[in-house]
């Protein structure tokens, strides 16, 4: 990723990458990005009280600064109050997402009087649990409410975009088969993915669901190339296949390498398909086609039903036969 370089008066200056600097702007709020700025400066050695000072703001709206830079993977809080960022002045920034899987961080904190001073009526975060509450069909605990509220007010997706994460979380639980509704710790860990991907828009969500859906596809037709009936994937299996499908290999393809995994092994081994198709991916042979053509005569494809068969070998109807079969019923039509 292209970095941009802020310098500063003197010898120093302060790398950031391109991704460290979207997220910043996400957030819409010019004292989270001051705070992270006087990090970088001081090199993480100050506390929070010594930022306040500095930069001539209240404790409070240091330490819920301090939050968002957290959640944002920026900082790292330890147990005293000094602000460790994860990297100095002297370092690139170009952080790693954190992977889909990893456990979400505990949500702010925010006291009573905070929320309730949001709950106005007609204001945007009154309207989001009134309709939170109303797909969901129950009423919100205190702290679903603090959940729903960070991710309002810390991860800043709009009313919009946050209903439209909701409705998505109900249908994932309905297509599970479970019946019941997304818990609000459930819905809050997909807003955290659906931060890091930067939807904050209803067109960007649109398209991430169009993509999950096509993905979801994929995966199906992969599955029955399998021939997996009656189960879903594992979280293993799934790692596998998603791999296969960002490599650009589709069913088909699978379907050939399962062919060749069985022949071989006599069994579905993930290991052994892995192998063969990784084998492809290094020799830049994708579609099934170009696979059969350039791949097939080494690795002893198996072939489809019928081909190959001598029409004069026993069991393999020929022209008199068949002639012969409809003359015969023929006959028993006109009797």
């Amino acid at each position: 990723m292209r970095e941009k370089k802020l310098k500063l008066p003197g010898t120093e200056t302060i790398t950031l990458s391109g991704q460290t600097i979207d997220k910043l702007i996400r957030t819409g709020n010019g004292d989270t990005a001051l705070l992270y700025l006087y990090i970088l400066r001081t090199q993480g050695q100050c506390t929070q009280d010594e930022a306040a000072a500095a930069l001539g703001k209240g404790p409070g709206t240091i330490a819920t600064e301090m939050a968002n830079l957290s959640r944002m993977g920026l900082v790292i809080l330890d147990d005293d109050p000094d602000m460790t960022p994860h990297s100095t002045v002297t370092q690139n920034e170009n952080l790693p997402d954190k992977p889909p899987g990893q456990p979400i961080p505990e949500p702010h904190q925010y006291t009573v009087d905070e929320i309730k001073a949001e709950l106005k009526p007609g204001s945007g975060f009154t309207i989001v649990v009134e309709e939170t509450q109303r797909r969901l069909g129950n009423i919100l605990s205190p702290d679903d409410l603090m959940r729903l509220f960070g991710i309002y007010d810390s991860l800043r997706l709009p009313p919009e975009v946050i209903m439209q994460l909701i409705t998505h979380c109900i249908s994932e639980c309905h297509r599970s088969g479970d019946g019941r509704a997304p818990t609000m710790r459930y819905i809050e860990k997909a807003a955290y993915t659906w931060e890091r991907e930067g939807i904050f828009t209803l067109e960007k969500a649109e398209d991430y669901l169009k993509k999950l859906e096509a993905r979801r596809s994929e995966r199906g037709k992969i599955k029955r190339a399998l021939q997996i009936r009656d189960r879903e994937f594992s979280a293993t299996e799934k790692q596998y296949v998603d791999g296969w499908i960002d490599m650009g290999f589709n069913d088909e393809a699978v379907e050939i390498a399962y062919d060749r995994t069985i022949l071989k092994t006599g069994t579905l081994s993930w290991k052994y398909i892995d192998t063969i198709i990784k084998s492809w991916h290094g020799k830049n042979l994708h579609a099934a086609q170009e696979i059969l053509e350039k791949d097939g005569k080494k690795s002893g494809t198996v072939p489809k039903p019928g081909a190959g068969t001598d029409p004069l070998k026993f069991g393999a109807p020929n022209l008199e036969d068949l002639t012969r079969m409809e003359r015969l019923l023929k006959k028993i039509k006109e009797e």
